[in-house]
């Protein structure tokens, strides 16, 4: 079996390496090797139509589109060469490109499948240093990391986590399997357990809390702020409170809500809430912070399914009538696990509503009258994931999951996040843009979402507190602009997008552009680049006539000779997008310039700010 495997690599590597240039692609490639890439894409493609395309017809294709920025059309040529081609480098550029369709997760297994491939690469040791330092839905949605708990049992189910402020975690399992058995499940009935939060976040060996244990269910528990009251379910055996089934010679027992106090130590006064029934389940209760409202979970009349989740009031030991959460929460499949945070957040799990399956965690806000939030890919998982909770005071939460086949508790760090508001004006008369293109891009400068600006010029996007962003906003007839957004502790960022109007951008020798952007000693055109780019495309489709000669330019950094080089090829990307927007290449010519025609001739003593306004690109008017 092991030489079939070695035959067929073999054969891999031989039908590979025959791929190539050849008298097919001499006229393709020519195209490409001389930067006109839109050329060499018809040349490329008329080999495919022809059938006669390979791997390697399938990677200059990929590379003459993302050259010209085109992702889309490069993501399916990479992907294609892909299939018959382990070249570390295309699994690289391939990464790159869905990084910029905002595939991050997919670019981060391709930039693995490089980094394995060729892990002396210094951009295969950034990636396994930091693999995931692009925003993801992310750091742009994930609010929570997610790591596995060391206290759980991997053959028992743990789960029901709630941390209380004296830094006790309490849970339930069944790990205890010296006792009866569930008859409808034939499982160890649940206990309830407890385990010493320490100081850096590890716990303590669980042990059971046998005041509150019986010889069947018991938990999961919800403890008040103050940890004197424990709100705790329960089936009803040990109280006598159940139903007979004669058939199976079984005593049917609903769950039920009990009540106890603490009392030097010991859980006493253990008592019967109003609400439990015979004919329902009333369980998994949440007490708020007040103390003055008990969340829970029951199939009792009225519902809108399976379970709900339900409220009553609570006075000491008075409780008032339960009260359905209505619509924007419950559904006619089932909703569970309850809890409500210091912020009167309500946290549940639901298989009602839209998720990756199974059971998936929600979020309602009590103070607002807007619909459940799924919590996202950060919790959620294809199987069942439930039992969120959240201590406000360590800033840590707990929910449960059986992602490995048998329920365990995970621990979710809140991660920290901002808000950065765009305010889009007209820099002139200060009136408000809306409907305005606002990017918002990572550190990187890699595209992670886009919007409009509103009727009152604002555009919103959540980002993590540890990066930094550029804001890229561009309207038709103004100057696009691009402007940083600092790192937050949390708090809210304004920032004022003051955008001038477009007619400033024509004079009578050129049209000015704020700076194309390109890689360290590339030639590529990037997405900021591009975007700033399609502002003179809008120009020239409004000046149908217009002639442009584009010059690049470099600093003084480098060899004379190279930097002509380096700076005639990026003036050749930059007309070939021109060229792939829909600009007549006959209007369009390109020279580099390298370091002879500096804006500020400071020759060697060059200052970074004087280097940088000497890297530039110019668009001069040749025919207006």
């Amino acid at each position: 079996m092991k030489n079939i495997y070695r035959l067929l690599s073999l054969f891999l590597v031989i039908t590979y390496s025959s791929f190539g240039q050849n008298k097919h692609t001499e006229k393709a490639d020519k195209l490409y090797n001389g930067y006109q890439y839109v050329d060499a894409i018809e040349a490329y493609q008329k080999i495919v139509a022809d059938n006669e395309a390979d791997t390697y017809v399938y990677k200059q294709l990929a590379d003459s589109y993302y050259k010209i920025f085109n992702i889309a059309e490069a993501s399916k040529w990479y992907k294609k060469a892909l299939e018959n081609n382990q070249d570390a480098e295309t699994h690289f550029r391939y990464a790159q490109v869905l990084k910029s369709q905002g595939e991050y997760d997919a670019a981060n297994k391709r930039m693995d499948v490089f980094a394995k491939m060729n892990p002396e690469d210094v951009r295969a040791k950034a990636h396994l240093k930091n693999p995931n330092y692009m925003p993801q839905l992310a750091d742009i949605s994930k609010t929570f990391n997610v790591e596995k708990v060391d206290i759980n049992d991997d053959k028992q189910s743990d789960f029901g986590a709630v941390l209380s402020n004296d830094n006790i975690l309490y849970f339930v399992s069944t790990r205890k399997t010296s006792g009866k058995e569930d008859a409808w499940t034939n499982q160890p009935y649940l206990d309830i357990y407890k385990s010493v939060r320490n100081d850096d976040g590890t716990l303590s060996d669980p042990e059971d809390v046998e005041d509150l244990n019986t010889m069947f269910h018991d938990g999961p528990i919800s403890i008040t702020a103050d940890g004197k009251t424990m709100y705790f379910s329960r089936d009803g055996h040990t109280e006598g409170f159940f139903k007979k089934n004669k058939k199976k010679r079984i005593k049917v027992a609903q769950q039920g809500i009990y009540k106890a106090t603490l009392i030097e130590g010991k859980w006493e006064n253990i008592k019967a809430l109003p609400i439990n029934s015979k004919d329902y389940t009333v369980s998994h209760p949440s007490i708020s912070s007040d103390g003055k409202t008990l969340y829970f979970a029951s199939n009792m009349p009225s519902g809108f399914g399976d379970t709900d989740i339900w409220k009553i009031s609570v006075n000491e030991d008075t409780y008032g009538e339960p009260e359905n959460l209505g619509p924007l929460v419950n559904t006619s499949g089932k909703e569970g696990f309850p809890y409500i945070s210091e912020d009167r957040i309500l946290y549940f799990a639901s298989s009602g509503r839209q998720g990756f399956g199974g059971l998936d965690i929600f979020k309602f806000d009590v103070n607002e009258n807007k619909e459940a939030e799924n919590l996202g890919n950060a919790l959620n998982t294809k199987r069942d994931d439930f039992a969120f909770s959240v201590n406000n005071t360590f800033k840590v939460g707990y929910f449960s999951s059986n992602r490995s086949g048998v329920d365990n508790i995970y621990i979710a760090t809140p991660i920290c996040q901002f808000q950065t508001v765009t305010m889009v004006k007209n820099a002139e008369s200060g009136a408000v843009l809306s409907n305005a293109n606002v990017t918002i891009l990572d550190g990187q400068l890699n595209e992670m979402a886009s919007k409009r600006s509103d009727k009152n010029g604002k555009a919103s996007f959540n980002v993590s507190c540890d990066n930094t962003y550029t804001l890229h906003v561009s309207i038709d007839g103004y100057e696009s602009g691009s402007f940083k957004v600092e790192k937050s502790d949390g708090k809210e960022v304004i920032v004022n997008a003051n955008l001038k109007p477009i007619n400033e951008m024509i004079t009578d020798t050129e049209v000015k552009l704020n700076n194309i952007y390109f890689e360290f000693n590339k030639s590529n055109i990037t997405n900021r680049g591009a975007l700033e780019l399609d502002r003179l495309v809008e120009v020239m489709k409004d000046h149908p006539d217009m002639k442009i000669l584009v010059r690049s330019h470099t600093d003084s950094k480098g060899s004379a000779d190279y930097n002509l080089k380096l700076s005639d090829k990026r003036a050749q990307s930059t007309m070939q997008y021109l060229i792939s927007q829909g600009i007549n290449a006959d209007r369009l010519s390109a020279k580099g310039m390298g370091q002879t025609d500096p804006k500020i001739d400071c020759k060697s003593d060059c200052t970074e700010d004087e280097d940088a306004q000497n890297r530039r690109s110019e668009f001069l008017i040749v025919t207006k």
